[in-house]
Parts: structure tokens; C-alpha cells; sequence
């Protein structure tokens, strides 16, 4: 039966619910991605940053010709592979909250209240992966490493 409305009750907001067809949520709560997830997500993203340091090497040599090949002989490696790592894991978590390795395990990159990560964020999550044994950090009691950890970030599975 329909109660009458009154004039004098104070006006109800519409409440957003979890969405509880949102992948990553599970009863509302956000579901940590494991250990084995965040090894393959290691494994991948190195490849791939693999690939592309190649990619690169193979267009300096062919634009460059000897001196391209001279260039790459003389560069500390670093000074190629850190630029590529900084901007691979920048780019990609900034834009889409995740890496390639993410994206093939099904996980991605979250704030604290579950939504996309502020570049700041992505940012120090970067820059952390610089520390020595950081890549060993993840394997303590949480899955969560030194680079999840700093910039208060999470990675979770989003299917």
C-alpha cells in the first residue's frame, strides 16, 4: 500500500550502490591480486621492456647506420633501459591503470578507494621500481610490494 508523501519529510538522496557487475568488486570489496598474478605481471612487463629496448636498438642501427651501431656501443645501458622502463610503466598505468602484464592477467592498478590511481601516484609507483631487491619485495606476507606500498596503491584483479 502507497503511504502518502509528506511535505515536511526531509528529501531522500538516491544512494550510489556498488555496482556489483564492476569486475574488480566482489560484494563491494576489492579483491587483492596474488602472489602467482603479480610474478607474471613481473615477468611480462620485463619482456616487454625487453622488446621494446630491441625495438629501439633496431631502428637506432637502421636510421643511424654505423653511426647508430657506435651510439649504441658507447651508451651505458641504463641510460637506454631506464628511460624505457620510467616511461612504459608511466604511460601505460597513467592512461589505463595498467601494463601489458596486466592486462593479460586480468589485473590492474587501484587508489586506495578502489578507482583509477592519480598520476602522482603512478608516478612514485615508477620511481619505486627503482630501488635495489624492490622487484623481491612483493613476496612478504601481502603481495604488496614497496612500489604499491610508498604511493598507496593497490593491484587487484578487474575480472
Amino acid at each position: 500500500m502507497n503511504e502518502p508523501l509528506n511535505p515536511y519529510a526531509a528529501p531522500a538522496a538516491a544512494a550510489a550502490l556498488p555496482n556489483e557487475s564492476d569486475p574488480y568488486l566482489t560484494g563491494g570489496a576489492v579483491v587483492p591480486a596474488g602472489k602467482g598474478l603479480r610474478l607474471a605481471n613481473f615477468f611480462i612487463d620485463y619482456f616487454v621492456q625487453f622488446a621494446i629496448s630491441f625495438a629501439f636498438g633496431v631502428v637506432v642501427v637502421v636510421v643511424g647506420g654505423q653511426d647508430g651501431m657506435d651510439f649504441i656501443d658507447r651508451t651505458p645501458g641504463f641510460l637506454i633501459g631506464l628511460p624505457i622502463l620510467l616511461g612504459y610503466y608511466i604511460l601505460c598505468e597513467a592512461t589505463m591503470s595498467r601494463t601489458l602484464g596486466k592486462l593479460i592477467t586480468g589485473t590492474k592498478v587501484v587508489n586506495e578507494q578502489g578507482g583509477k590511481p592519480s598520476f602522482g601516484q603512478v608516478v612514485g609507483r615508477s620511481f619505486s621500481r627503482l630501488i635495489p631487491f624492490e622487484a623481491f619485495s612483493f613476496l612478504g606476507e601481502t603481495s604488496r610490494g614497496w612500489h604499491d606500498r610508498f604511493p598507496n596503491t593497490f593491484v587487484v584483479k578487474s575480472r
